[in-house]
């Protein structure tokens, strides 16, 4: 009999809380009246309904289980009740019930609600909610009247057994925002109010995937102010955070267990299409909840709705899986419902649990102990990885480990069992491991031990080949299988390691390993071959496999006590293969969940596992290290620091970390006393990349412009004096007031109270007194707010306030209190470090002795905090607190809101820019768009199909004809449209220059919204010349004309009209001489007018881990700086910066060791804090480079990249942590700014910096440039919007002393499709430092055949340094790259093994082409072996790491590269490392033009150490747009 429940196509009900209830058909059932004797329990008794037949089957004999019921708090549409159990009367018929519940006429189906129920099979055994779908179920329960009041006397329910079949269920609410469940019989409908409390556990499933259903509609319903437009994340996180927030959960609930039920929440929701709900957007349309269906079917996960009934002839849902699935998939659900809740888990954290193995149980399937002894010198793993880089654990170098041995940190030989498969945040056991490593080319070996085969078996002779090296500890390791083969990897903080074969000695510890990763493909092998595998208990598969014969791979034993100990003591090792394996029935089989019961019953050490995001680099305690004399050059030395900067840190460690801090306090903190907070920082929610990027400030509410309660009387409240003067609008200005008593003045503090119940007062700077019209006497204030409040958080000085730009007016009764704020503006320069420490260090004294005698705290204030500029400003003290009657800060918040105004009739103002006829424009590409085909976004091709600005010329201004008030929807202007290289062929955007526009007779009317700023059109003779691929004015020529009906172009005539278009547009603007267009005239950058910038007109520069000198470059080559010093730890890239920049003095040594040695030559050995060592080495330095140290007062500006290898996704503190940040170089860095207080500091690191530690080292490093008095800024920037054929996202921090201007954000200048940049602040706010180019920018993205098409082709492992070119540039970029190189250097390749050659010669030689497109076929290679030509791990483990898109994958001429990385490598982080045409890996110099770095400049050391010190490198043309901005900041200061 096929029927139809929960399809909400069908069976939604949207009723509302008066009770009344409508089929969700719309169609009126006849109601069966209680005399009505129509035969219902006739075994074949038929009821129509739209014409189709209902079969109805006998009544089950009733639930004899069901028969009492206790007393219970439950839940009632968000309230708590408590229903009191009574006798109440029992009736053995359902319509005999219903009847006795009835309170009035009912011409519909009748509606009862149901509490103290149970549904049951007709054996009268509790089944699960949704087990109706495919069996016949039953209910028992108290049948209750249609009413609100469930208080009132039980006895008015009717008790009734085994009654009904649930024909269909549904789920209402939707509009209440509170779930109702409804189950529907043949007789009445009835309200699921309150389970009873034994089938309470089944019930709650269902009512929270019910509440999640109602969350996600009215989340996207716009009826509810919810957005239908809103993305998946976006969705998910507002759902997760309105479920947990509520009591009326079970529990908390994860994004995992929301995308879990997508397909379920999707079939529910379509339904409601057909309802009248005011949204007036089809729901099986909105872009989220299609994405959540896709997402949940991505993963395997699916909830279907079964069923083939229709009512109403609405469509039916196909039947995608068979009633066994479905029952044995209900079935394991409830079961992990039920094992959640018992532990007080939730959906989707049940893996959060980790059952740890006991040593003991496993003992006696292993040798007696024994101990490691290297036979040869090995080296510290850390020496080969990068370390100065976030990096996600599935993006970890993946490598080969051979003649290998595991251990502890005695050196005993032990199991990889007592090691978590997964990675846990407590672990009580390190394993260590030693072993031969090399590349892992992705060849499959077989290292399984033939049954009978001896343990000296495995291992034929030592395996040589590689690196021998002792590794840091295992974090977790992993089992994976396929075909015939078993592999086994283990991961470290900074590898993958594939285990081939071990050494001799390991073998026996080995072997219990492999034996039960073989017995668990065994148990899944036989788990396949059954009909019904979905209900083979774990007695059944036990029993089974003690049957096994002695040649099966999983035999263990004949006894099944024997197999039951060993399958559960080793139960770790087959839970994770069965998690790990594609077919779901399997991985759900009711053996999983018992085989979990058992182990939890047998060991009660549970670990706590940690989210899997990035991994953290802890320092190497392998005991090998101490037994040979081979020393890491990793050494990790504690930074070299002065006591500014250990205060501020330390301070912070010991107060939020005391413990941790305890543990390295030598020579910290001498003298000074620590206070201790009782806080505790929350863990931040992951930022995740987005698809757009949406620049803006998220709205709050202001504490400024909230209801405030007056608490005074306007009596007590007087002036003081006479005015002193009146307002533009005529109210009286005063000095002074007196407010209860208290002496108010201008330049004053007050607090405020706010009308929030747990907030504390306002407070606000009083810049003017005054007398309204109507007598009230008040004031202007300006918002202060506590450190607290900002972007720094618990960071913050407890005692320092900032200023804000937010203002307004209170009525004097409404202060509560003056309060002491300190306004400073404090010397500036390195000369007064030490007065200003010294008077510090006693102000804190006093503040200290007012805290303990519990008096007022004193404030100071010496910032502006400016969130919506993502920057702290020095105090405008010639605009504060003036008593004028004028606010600088309303100022400011008018001339923003002045959007668009008319000007005269040939000009307008839009956006602060004031626009004429004849200017030129960039006008959004939507207006101009067509239908394009569809691109598909994989890495490499994000920018294709993206669109720059097109350029119009304004030939008329229309203003709408008497209107009073003009609006930009009300004016239209007319333009002529220029078309660009882009717009009329590929190949011609390739080969003409990116400035290049075409004329054409093109006119169209343009709404003004779509203006999106201005911009020049010249002659190409009188725009500035290029000589670096680097674009910063909104300058372009003109030459041609082009027709686009045609597709011809022309050169244009002497006599064009163009050129008086040019002529006129030039008139107007030295008449007008505004300055408001974005290219300001007379003002044009030429590239190499950088080189005519005399030494001493650029500030001095110490670039600090200066790598190669990326950074440098640009700053330099933007004329703003000149590098002066730079010190580098690596010698290969302290050589490249020195053959670059060959009058910079360059220190290649550690920077601890330098700075020591600065402050030891100028005396202030006493204010650094360094270890024995640094001062040691610093005392060594030869004469030569002591005298070449700058000192301060020398040096203008500070610039660097420190590592972050400490900070990496440190998401949870371990032990001994402010040890950790000691040895951080980013406290070196601050303090060398600390300690030369240059004019300007720039901070550069990798975007993850800004949720490093939590966010505590951005913060920390935002205090500390504000307590050494510095201006600063922060933001996330794209390289790609900047010039470069490549998306690499980079936090940056400017900081400029209160005597300079703080330098802008450079505008992006070309079109990139890039993840939203935004850096969350406080409470609900984040901030993005530039606009989205992904809509539109002044120029088109550079391509990857823009930037290397030009280049001679070469081969697999090409080693040739200097060659020819070849052929003439191309394209605007590659004549800008080449500069004055004659010869190519560097176009030399990574030499690929035979079998990666092999599979790089199958990929295809098209856009995202990668590894899936390898035929499934085996290769044979020159010494005769048979390989897989697909790697074998890629498969197996695709669908937990995104398909691993883009692995041996080829780049798109038309795309980008991706993100430039240190080893490009096919089976790395980046594998998209192909040439789009050539079978090998892209060169050197291909990596370097994709940073943006001149053909002409020089990098160092073996191709390592090349593609190292690129893909470290900030790419040149990044750092020059940042140096504009820096050499304007400078500029202006002098204007």
């Amino acid at each position: 009999m096929a029927r139809k429940h929960g399809s909400t196509d069908s069976m939604v009900m949207k009723r509302k809380a008066n009770g009344k209830c409508l089929l969700s058909n719309n169609q009126t059932k006849e109601f069966i009246d209680a005399s009505d004797e129509a035969p219902r329990e006739k075994e074949n008794a038929n009821i129509t309904e739209n014409g189709e037949q209902i079969t109805v089957r006998k009544r089950p004999k009733r639930a004899a289980s069901c028969s009492t019921f206790k007393e219970k708090n439950i839940r009632l549409s968000e309230k708590t009740s408590v229903i009191e159990v009574k006798e109440s009367r029992t009736e053995e018929e359902e319509k005999d019930a219903v009847e006795i519940t009835k309170l009035g006429a009912e011409n519909l189906l009748p509606c009862r609600k149901l509490i103290d129920f149970v549904f049951h099979d007709a054996d009268g055994k509790s089944q699960p909610f949704e087990v109706c779908e495919i069996d016949d179920i039953y209910i028992t329960a108290l049948i209750m009247p249609m009413d609100d009041s469930l208080e009132k006397e039980k006895e008015r329910g009717v008790r009734c057994e085994g009654f009904g079949r649930i024909e269909s269920w549904s789920i209402s609410g939707y509009d209440e925002g509170t779930p109702i469940v409804w189950v529907i019989t043949e007789i009445a409908e009835y309200e699921c109010v309150k389970p009873a409390a034994s089938y309470k556990r089944f019930f709650s499933h269902f009512y929270e995937k019910a509440r999640i259903c109602v969350e996600v509609y009215r989340k996207l319903s716009k009826t509810f102010g919810g957005n239908p437009d809103m993305n998946l994340e976006e969705l998910l996180a507002g759902v997760v955070r309105s479920i947990t927030g509520t009591t009326a959960s079970y529990g908390s609930v994860n994004r995992d267990f929301v995308i879990s039920l997508g397909e379920f929440i999707f079939n529910q929701l379509v339904g409601l299409d057909d309802e009248p709900n005011g949204n007036n957007v089809s729901l099986a349309s909105v872009p989220a909840l299609c994405a959540l269906r896709e997402e949940c079917r991505s993963r395997g996960i699916r909830e279907k709705v079964d069923g083939d009934l229709k009512i109403d002839e609405r469509k039916s849902f196909e039947i995608n899986e068979d009633e066994d699935e479905k029952l044995a998939r209900l079935l394991q659900e409830e079961e992990n419902w039920k094992l959640w809740q018992q532990r007080g888990r939730r959906p989707g954290n049940s893996q959060n649990i980790y059952i740890k193995i006991s040593e003991a149980e496993i003992a006696n399937d292993y040798p007696l102990p024994a101990y490691y002894k290297p036979t040869v010198d090995e080296m510290d793993e850390y020496i080969f990885f990068d370390s100065d880089s976030s990096i996600h654990y599935v993006d970890l170098p993946r490598r080969v480990l051979n003649n290998w041995s595991l251990y502890n940190s005695d050196s005993r030989l032990i199991s990889l069992e007592l090691l978590p498969m997964k990675p846990c945040a407590e672990t009580d056991v390190l394993v260590f491991g030693s072993g031969n490593m090399r590349e892992d080319d992705g060849s499959g070996f077989c290292i399984e031990v033939e049954p009978g085969q001896s343990s000296s078996g495995i291992w034929d002779s030592t395996d040589a080949e590689g690196v021998p090296v002792y590794l840091s500890a295992i974090k977790e390791w992993m089992i994976e299988f396929g075909s015939s083969m078993i592999f086994i990897s283990i991961r470290t903080d900074v590898a993958w390691y594939r285990l081939g074969k071990p050494a001799k000695p390991y073998v026996p510890w080995y072997e219990p390993v492999l034996k039960t990763a073989k017995l668990a493909v065994s148990i899944i092998t036989l788990l396949k071959e059954q009909t019904r595998a979905s209900k083979l208990s774990f007695a059944d598969v036990i029993k089974k496999v003690a049957a096994f014969d002695k040649e099966n791979p999983g035999f263990i034993s004949s006894n099944l006590a024997a197999v039951e100990r060993y399958v559960v003591v080793h139960g770790q090792i087959i839970l994770q293969q069965f998690a790990e394996y594609p077919d779901d029935t399997i991985r759900r089989c009711s053996f999983v969940t018992g085989l979990s019961i058992k182990m939890e019953e047998m060991r009660h050490t549970k670990l706590l596992m940690k989210k899997k995001v990035v991994v953290q680099k802890e320092e190497n305690l392998n005991p090998s290290a101490t037994m040979r004399p081979f020393m890491s050059k990793r050494k990790v030395m504690r930074a070299t620091t002065t006591k500014l900067i250990n205060r501020i840190w330390g301070e912070y460690y010991s107060s939020h970390f005391p413990d941790d801090f305890n543990e390295g306090t030598e020579n910290i903190l001498k003298g000074e006393e620590l206070e201790e907070e009782q806080e505790e920082e929350h863990d931040e929610d992951e930022i995740e990349e987005q698809n757009a990027i949406v620049q803006e400030i998220i709205p709050r509410t202001s504490p400024s412009k909230r209801s405030t309660k007056s608490n005074s009387n306007m009596n007590e409240i007087t002036w003081k004096g006479v005015s002193i003067g009146k307002m533009d609008s005529g109210e009286d200005l005063y000095k002074q007031a007196i407010v209860h008593g208290n002496v108010i003045s201008i330049g004053a503090a007050v607090t405020i109270d706010v009308d929030q119940p747990g907030e504390d007062p306002a407070m606000f700077f009083v810049e003017f007194l005054y007398e309204g019209h109507d007598r009230t006497k008040m004031f202007h204030g300006r918002m202060l707010v506590k450190g607290h409040q900002t972007v720094l958080g618990n960071a913050a000085n407890e005692r320092e306030v900032f200023l804000t730009n937010d203002c307004t007016d209170f009525s004097l009764g409404d202060i509560k209190e003056q309060i002491n704020v300190n306004i400073l503006s404090l010397s500036w320069g390195h000369q007064y470090r030490k007065e200003h420490s010294d008077a510090d260090k006693i102000d804190r004294a006093k503040a200290d002795e007012k805290k303990r005698k519990g008096l007022n705290v004193d404030f100071f204030c010496k910032c502006l905090y400016w969130p919506e500029r993502g920057a702290f400003f020095r105090l405008p003290f010639e605009n504060l607190g003036l008593g004028s009657g004028v606010c600088n800060s309303c100022r400011q918040r008018e001339s923003m809101e002045c959007e668009f105004k008319k000007s005269s009739k040939d000009s307008f103002v839009l956006n602060k820019t004031e626009y004429y006829v004849h200017d030129f424009i960039y006008v959004r590409p939507e207006y101009f768009a067509e239908e394009n085909v569809e691109h598909e976004t994989f890495k490499a091709s994000r920018n294709v199909g993206l669109r720059a600005y097109v350029i119009c010329s304004i030939t008329e201004i229309n203003f709408s004809e008497g209107s009073r008030k003009q609006t930009p929807q009300s004016t239209l202007v007319k333009v002529r449209r220029f078309y660009r290289p882009e717009d009329v062929s590929t190949a011609k955007a390739h080969s003409a220059d990116i400035r290049e526009v075409y004329y054409s007779e093109d006119m169209h009317d343009l709404p003004i919204d779509m203006i999106a700023g201005k911009c020049s059109v010249m002659k190409k003779s009188e725009i500035p010349s290029l000589d670096l691929p680097i674009i910063v004015d909104h300058v372009f020529f003109c030459e041609c004309s082009y027709d686009p009906a045609e597709g011809s172009l022309k050169q244009l005539p002497a006599n064009s009209k163009f050129w008086t278009m040019v002529r006129r547009a030039s008139n107007s603007v030295s008449k007008r001489n505004k300055g408001k267009e974005k290219c300001e005239e007379g003002k044009l950058v030429e590239s190499h007018m950088w080189m005519n910038v005399p030494k001493e007109d650029r500030l001095a520069t110490l670039d600090i881990f200066a790598g190669c000198g990326g950074l440098s470059e640009g700053l330099q080559q933007s004329g703003a700086t000149y590098t002066k010093w730079a010190i580098e730890y690596e010698e290969a890239a302290g050589e490249a910066f020195n053959k670059n920049h060959p009058d910079a003095h360059m220190f290649i040594a550690n920077c601890n060791v330098i700075l020591r040695a600065i402050m030891a030559k100028c005396g202030d050995a006493e204010d650094c804090i360094s270890t024995a060592e640094a001062a040691e080495l610093a005392a060594k330095l030869d004469e030569e480079k002591l005298t070449n140290l700058p000192i301060p007062g020398e040096v203008d500006f500070i610039n660097g990249g420190p590592p972050c290898q400490g900070f990496s996704g440190m998401n949870r503190f371990s032990h001994s942590t402010w040890s950790k940040v000691q040895c951080e170089m980013i406290l070196a860095f601050l303090s060398f700014a600390e300690y030369f207080r240059p004019r300007f500091f720039l901070l550069e690191n990798v975007r993850n910096f800004v949720s490093f530690n939590k966010g505590q080292t951005f913060r920390l490093t935002l205090a500390s440039l504000l307590e050494m008095g510095y201006q600063v800024r922060f933001g996330i920037l794209e390289a790609g919007a900047y010039g470069v054929s490549q998306s690499r996202k980079r936090a940056f921090i400017w900081a400029a002393s209160p005597e300079e201007t703080l330098p802008e954000w450079p505008e992006p200048m070309h079109v990139f499709a890039s993840p939203e940049l935004k850096i969350p602040l406080n409470g609900d706010m984040h901030y993005s430092a530039v606009r989205s180019t992904a809509d539109g920018a002044p120029f088109r993205s550079i391509t990857v055949r823009d930037t290397i098409g030009d280049l001679p082709p070469v081969e697999n492992g090409a080693s040739k340094t200097t060659m020819e070119y070849g052929s003439d540039p191309l394209s605007w970029f590659q004549k800008n790259i080449r500069g004055s190189s004659m010869v190519l250097s560097d176009h030399i390749s990574k030499e690929m093994n035979e079998l990666n050659l092999i599979r790089c010669k199958r990929i295809p030689k098209r856009p995202g082409a990668d590894w899936r497109d390898l035929p499934d076929e085996k290769v044979k290679l020159s010494n005769g072996q048979l390989v897989d030509l697909i790697p074998w791990c890629l498969p197996n483990t695709a669908l937990r790491h995104n398909q691993w898109k883009g692995l041996f994958g080829r780049l798109d001429w038309e795309g980008n590269f991706p993100t430039s990385i240190t080893d490009p490598q096919p089976m790395g982080k980046v594998g998209m490392c192909f040439h789009p045409e050539q079978d090998r890996i892209l060169t050197v110099r291909e990596c370097a033009r994709s940073q943006g770095f001149r053909d002409g400049y020089i990098f160092a050391g073996n191709i390592q150490n090349k593609h190292r010190q690129i893909g470290n490198a900030v790419p040149p043309p990044l750092a020059f747009a940042l140096g504009r901005q820096l050499k304007e900041a400078v500029e202006a200061k002098h204007s």
